[in-house]
């Protein structure tokens, strides 16, 4: 039996509904490729006023600028992040090489890019937690990025995501002890 996903969800291509299709029954858009083109942005625009949008992109980087593009125009976006290892299939990277569960794991995880910050971490406080400013805080970010589910992450894109989530120095600390 299929996923009933009361949404709509943005992919990039052809072979991810037919991925998707295959256990989620839900409304899908396809962006054909990291241009976006206009009249796709304009039909999301007029959809986000009805219904709830999730970005479900190719964790890449033309995946990254479909993101960066679609929040440019659109509110209320909901994104939903693959891990990219768990997206690689003979030497592809995609949704569609990802698996059922990773994918449902994803949607019941997605993240909102465009709200006001609720969280009151602050750079220093990554720092502290070793996420930014040396030499093993990529490894450490990626970890954090993956356990709270938030996708690929820069220093300034986590503080952003984890304000957004309202996740506490505490959290993240009790999932570095996981880490370590």
């Amino acid at each position: 039996m299929k996923k009933l996903i009361e949404a709509v969800i943005i992919v990039e291509g052809k072979s991810d509904v037919a991925f998707l299709e295959s256990f989620i029954d839900a409304e899908f858009v396809i962006t054909n490729g990291s241009s976006v083109p206009r009249e796709t942005i304009s039909y999301l625009q007029e959809l986000s006023k009805t219904k709830t949008l999730i970005v479900l992109t190719d964790p890449d980087g033309p995946g990254t600028r479909i993101r960066h593009i679609l929040d440019q125009h659109i509110d209320n976006l909901q994104h939903a992040f693959v891990n990219k290892k768990d997206a690689v299939k003979n030497g592809k990277v995609g949704v569609a090489e990802s698996t059922k569960d990773c994918i449902l794991e994803s949607l019941k995880n997605t993240i909102a890019t465009k709200t006001i910050n609720q969280g009151r971490l602050t750079t220093s406080h990554l720092i502290d937690l070793g996420l930014v400013g040396n030499p093993w805080a990529k490894g450490r970010r990626e970890f954090i990025s993956n356990y709270f589910h938030l996708g690929f992450n820069n220093g300034k894109q986590l503080l952003f995501r984890l304000n957004n989530l309202n996740i506490s120095i505490t959290q993240i600390k009790t999932a570095l002890n996981q880490y370590e």
